[in-house]
């Protein structure tokens, strides 16, 4: 086997980045380069003179990668974290080195697989550690499973719906699989066994694609049942800017926006449901008469308004003690509190400083959103037939918690969010991908209520219905079907990705096991 040198696997290391970035919203928005964007590096794996090399490739391709894909982290912490510069950069180089230790795990792994088992075995089992190695990186340390590649597929439904099987992960899975199959192809030179590795592979992918196109059509012929509950809802985008949206000085006006927008809605059809984004509401809502006229907005329009806001209890009495929580509030028409959802997974490092005793410094990141406690996901809040399934903020990136509210009964998701510490970045974009495959998933539909956008009305095919653009002060409606449905993802499918996991280490296992080498045989 002829080696790479040095300076060819760092180009190709480099190369795979740089094809990634192409391949994403905010890069070069060219999702068809994904087939291929990482053949560069699997041709490091195959063919790199030590595990070394290999793990050195993959962590280069990943610092590309996530440096390009995460770099607005500079923003959140810099502009509206109150760090400086030089601090926000070296977290923004700290978490791409994390992430990309997972790429480079994947290329050593890659290298592994196909030296130690044969071409056949190791074409599934790389996409399987991919996989494997993405829902790992959801999991530990709260987990940030941050636009896995999947993702980037979420403008072509015609492609995206097997994820109401196997989910966003299914969707890698055969990116990646296409892209091993290349891989393997280029150093195969006889026909049949080329014919071997790729039959199988095409059947997939063909299985995929029929079954990806009769489910659009059949589940948007279902969607125009007249048996389907279906109701207009409403979505209210303030825009407003973060760095005046906790002045005590700008509450009113606030609220007086978010009110005048939301009567505009009624011009049209009347709204069963309004959503506005997450804090919304810039106060406490038990401060004293701040609620009235949100009150009088609901009773006096009826209908039921979701709404972001800021929340405490008290803990304990001697001394006083609150907790406070990033909050879901559903007011009813009749003015009155119809349920309260409190975020669950919070967001690190933003909402509360894992370690604070011993991080100091890092104190400026919640000074001004509170130092927040987590809720539970229990029971849907409930309006009329809405039994509503809330994702606040970057919940919506965790696919666990989407699928925990359809257990509960949730017949449709809301995701509230305030994507103004993004700035005019990347970000935005990525949380609205994220949330396509939420609702093909579940087969809900999903309404996204942004302070500064993108907001979106997100059918349970992932076709966007309407959606505002970034920075506008924005409001529309759309009608929502509401759906009972348990999709197989819902009920087994999630298994898919920890399954591919045990799958990929077995198949390390067994080949060091049996130390097979392929120019051996």
């Amino acid at each position: 086997m002829a080696f790479f040198s040095g300076s060819l696997c760092l180009t190709l290391a480099l190369l795979s980045g740089g094809l990634l970035w192409l391949g994403f919203p905010g890069g070069g928005e060219l999702p068809g380069v994904l087939v291929l964007a990482l053949l560069p590096v699997l041709l490091v794996a195959q063919r790199a003179g030590s595990g070394r090399t290999a793990f050195l490739a993959g962590l280069l391709a990943g610092m590309v990668h996530f440096a390009l894909l995460l770099y607005w982290i500079v923003i959140v912490l810099g502009r509206y974290g109150g760090l400086n510069l030089a601090v926000s950069l070296l977290a923004l180089t700290l978490l791409v080195f994390y992430m990309s230790l997972y790429f480079g795990l994947f290329v050593l792994g890659a290298r592994q697989l196909l030296r130690s088992l044969p071409a056949a075995a190791a074409l599934w089992l790389i996409p399987a550690l991919w996989v494997g190695l993405d829902w790992l990186r959801g999991l530990l340390f709260t987990g940030l499973p941050w636009m896995d590649l999947g993702y980037a597929l979420y403008q072509t439904p015609w492609v995206i719906q097997v994820s109401d099987l196997v989910g966003h992960h299914g969707v890698s899975f055969l990116l990646v699989l296409v892209n091993t199959l290349l891989m393997l192809l280029c150093r195969e030179r006889a026909v049949r066994p080329a014919i071997l590795l790729a039959a199988p592979v095409l059947l997939l992918l063909l299985g995929a694609g029929w079954y990806s196109q009769l489910r659009l059509i059949g589940v948007q012929q279902s969607l125009t049942a007249s048996d389907r509950p279906v109701f207009p809802v409403g979505v209210v985008q303030g825009n407003i800017d973060q760095s005046e949206k906790w002045s005590s000085a700008m509450q009113q006006a606030t609220v007086d926006g978010y009110i005048s927008l939301t009567r505009g809605l009624f011009a049209t059809e009347r709204p069963a449901l309004v959503v506005w984004p997450e804090t919304a509401l810039p106060f406490y809502p038990q401060a004293e008469g701040k609620l009235t006229p949100v009150r009088a907005l609901v009773t006096s329009e009826n209908f039921a308004l979701l709404t972001g806001a800021p929340w405490y209890e008290k803990v304990d009495s001697e001394p006083i003690r609150l907790q406070f929580f990033n909050s879901a509030l559903l007011l009813e028409a009749d003015g009155g509190l119809g349920g309260r959802y409190d975020k669950h997974h919070l967001v690190p490092f933003g909402e509360y400083v894992p370690l604070k005793k011993l991080l100091p410094f890092l104190a400026p990141l919640v000074e001004t959103v509170g130092d927040f406690s987590p809720g539970r996901i229990e029971q849907p809040l409930t309006a009329g037939k809405f039994r509503i399934g809330a994702l606040i903020c970057f919940e919506s990136v965790f696919p666990e918690l989407s699928r925990a509210w359809i257990n509960a009964g949730a017949n449709i998701l809301v995701n509230l969010t305030n994507d103004a510490w993004y700035g005019k970045s990347s970000a935005p974009w990525h949380s609205l991908a994220m949330a396509v495959f939420r609702a093909v998933e579940t087969r809900r539909s999903l309404v996204r209520s942004a302070n500064t956008g993108v907001s979106a009305f997100i059918a349970p095919t992932g076709e966007i219905l309407l959606r505002s653009e970034l920075f506008v002060t924005w409001a529309g409606q759309a009608r929502m079907t509401l759906s009972d449905e348990r999709t197989i993802w819902v009920r087994f499918g999630y298994l898919f990705a920890p399954i591919c996991l045990l799958l990929a280490v077995g198949g390390l296992f067994r080949g060091n096991l049996l130390r097979y080498r392929p120019e051996q045989a």
